[in-house]
């Protein structure tokens, strides 16, 4: 994982889903602001569900502090715009299924599901500058506390 003060490679493209919109952009265009990415593993799972819920709650928060809130999964753009609608999500969602953020980020690890082993993000938050430096990571995040742990890593930047 890369290290609190240390910058990532922000020249990547990613899909986004902003108000019900579909997008591909550079990543480096989302950092117009500083910026909290949240990193869940998939749509409609329970404890991802428990992560963005906390997130939709506190998003006005985070806002109104000047970060710009993303989640990122690998779930495509289609399912997230289901998923915002579900779950009354106002941020970013992110869809990555090449793992090109983890991979900038260096957050791949190996992880063990019904004994099969294989590589994929951490669950981890990460807050960074409009350079793409880190500012705060978090490598494993609360799903059921998620917005509360985040607000006070913030506050304390």
């Amino acid at each position: 994982m890369k290290e609190i003060g240390s910058k990532i490679d922000t020249d990547f493209m990613i899909k986004t889903v902003q108000n019900g919109q579909e997008n591909e952009q550079l990543f480096s265009s989302l950092l117009d602001r500083r910026a909290v990415v949240s990193v869940y593993m998939k749509n409609n799972t329970g404890s991802c569900d428990k992560q963005t819920a906390s997130l939709a709650e506190h998003a006005s928060w985070f806002a109104e502090k000047g970060y710009h809130l993303m989640a990122l999964s690998k779930d495509t753009c289609g399912s997230h715009k289901k998923y915002a609608d579900k779950q009354g999500i106002s941020f970013t969602l992110l869809s990555d299924p090449e793992h090109a953020f983890a991979k900038a980020t260096q957050s791949i690890v190996e992880k063990k599901m019904y004994g099969k082993v294989y590589e994929a993000p951490s669950r981890s938050a990460f807050v960074i500058d409009t350079d793409g430096t880190i500012l705060a990571v978090i490598e494993k995040v609360n799903t059921k506390a998620h917005a509360e742990e985040l607000k006070e890593l913030v506050e304390s930047l």
